[in-house]
């Protein structure tokens, strides 16, 4: 698949060329060609060609992104019988399903400075370490405390790992943006509906307990540390991320704060993160309202969910080859609004319209991560403009499906809730229009 990509330069690569560090690939001439002539002469016994190196990073990428949500999806399914087992509150299990969004947000905002000292590589390698030791000792970490600890260990891996690996495709693939974020997407959306659909069947052909059915993810998160292992192995990694960000513009001092496509960014990843929870988290239970069967109810979130995996990879590429992703945004904005107001004059009648409709719409996701590729000229600059829009964003997310859980309790229908969805969805097409302006945080920041 590598070798069969179409190069995808955009302005943004081309101004970033000149700074591209060791690790990078050359924007033009043999795809497997790096710009690495400084770490080849010196690369320890046992670290990979240039070429096989590049195909190690693209086999990391899709395994990490595998790797992004089942901790996440995985419990979704299981989460009665969890609740139960440990004895949960509904207000405990109500924080649970709370934890994510914070804990991206918390624990995000120091994915930048850990690149900057350790290099990016060796903490996305350590994410994954930490998602899958999260994983294997939640179940019998002994209590409702006990699992609390060990989901905040692996959604930490996460964290680290979701804001770093835009970085990670701008520095190793400058010029193949689009490609890189839509196969890192549709390998993200794959890993969250085969964890949401995979997980009860494997529970039960492991004899029903709970408990192996959730540690089984752990085996997962292990095979993604083996291709970063072998890449961090080189000595010239860390050195390159800290170089990257003192010569490239985007060193710490970069104030994020400073520039308008920064907090346009944020608050897009906040508003289509808002939509995607409500989506997952109460779509389902509009359809059974509606009198559609549960079982039915499930197969229509669950193809809206598979929905992002082929678009995922389209999306990117096509935003990459246009000079503003605009169009893309107020497109995805429009099959939302369709989506929400069949649900609320027809929920039953045009059930799988609207499954389909809202697919596409929340595939504004892997648009704001490659948006943010887009928006900075270095791998650092990436990574810190990366970890703002997530943490910021994140933080945006948290209240809006338990708004929708209150409105929906004290209405006791789906108008209010539905009329929320849409009314958010406007200013979500409106930082995404903002957002997808050609210019750069370094040089709205420098002014």
């Amino acid at each position: 698949m590598m070798d069969g990509m179409v190069s995808e330069e955009t302005k943004e690569t081309r101004t970033s060329t000149s700074t591209t560090l060791p690790g990078a690939r050359a924007a033009t001439g043999d795809p497997m060609r790096t710009t690495d002539t400084s770490l080849s002469a010196s690369r320890p016994p046992g670290v990979p060609t240039r070429a096989w190196r590049t195909r190690l990073v693209v086999v990391g990428i899709v395994l990490a992104a595998l790797n992004l949500r089942p901790a996440i999806t995985s419990l979704g399914a299981l989460l009665e019988e969890v609740r139960d087992d440990l004895g949960m509150s509904g207000s405990v299990a109500g924080l649970l399903t709370s934890v994510p969004p914070l804990c991206f947000a918390v624990f995000g905002l120091a994915a930048p400075r850990l690149a900057r000292r350790f290099g990016p590589g060796a903490v996305v390698c350590a994410g994954m370490a930490a998602i899958g030791a999260g994983l294997l000792v939640r179940p019998w970490a002994g209590g409702t405390a006990g699992f609390l600890a060990a989901s905040a260990l692996a959604l930490m891996g996460i964290a680290v790992s979701n804001v770093l690996m835009p970085a990670i495709v701008k520095r190793w693939f400058p010029d193949r943006v689009g490609s890189m974020t839509g196969l890192y997407s549709m390998a993200l959306a794959l890993g969250t509906a085969t964890a949401a659909a995979a997980t009860v069947p494997v529970t039960e052909a492991l004899g029903g307990d709970w408990r192996s059915g959730l540690a089984v993810w752990a085996a997962l998160a292990a095979a993604a540390v083996l291709p970063w292992l072998s890449l961090t192995r080189e000595r010239g990694e860390a050195t390159a991320a800290r170089t990257e960000a003192a010569t490239g513009g985007a060193a710490g001092g970069l104030r994020m704060t400073r520039s308008r496509t920064a907090w346009a960014l944020a608050v897009f990843f906040g508003l289509q993160a808002t939509a995607a929870y409500i989506t997952m988290g109460w779509m389902a239970q509009i359809f059974r309202d509606a009198g559609v069967a549960a079982g039915t109810a499930g197969l229509l979130l669950a193809v809206t969910m598979a929905m992002g995996v082929p678009l995922a990879f389209v999306i990117p590429r096509v935003a990459t080859r246009l000079p503003h992703q605009g169009p893309i945004v107020i497109a995805l904005g429009l099959c939302g609004l369709a989506g929400y107001a069949g649900l609320y004059v027809a929920p039953a009648g045009g059930a799988w319209a609207w499954a389909l409709l809202l697919g596409v719409s929340n595939c504004a996701f892997p648009l704001a991560l490659t948006m943010v590729g887009m928006r900075a000229r270095t791998g650092a600059g990436v990574a810190q403009l990366s970890a703002f829009a997530q943490s910021t964003g994140y933080l945006i997310s948290i209240p809006g499906p338990l708004l929708v859980g209150v409105l929906y309790q004290h209405s006791g229908g789906w108008g209010l809730p539905l009329a929320l969805m849409a009314a958010l969805m406007v200013p979500q097409m409106a930082v995404g229009v903002l957002a997808g302006r050609d210019r750069t945080v370094e040089d709205e920041a420098a002014r």
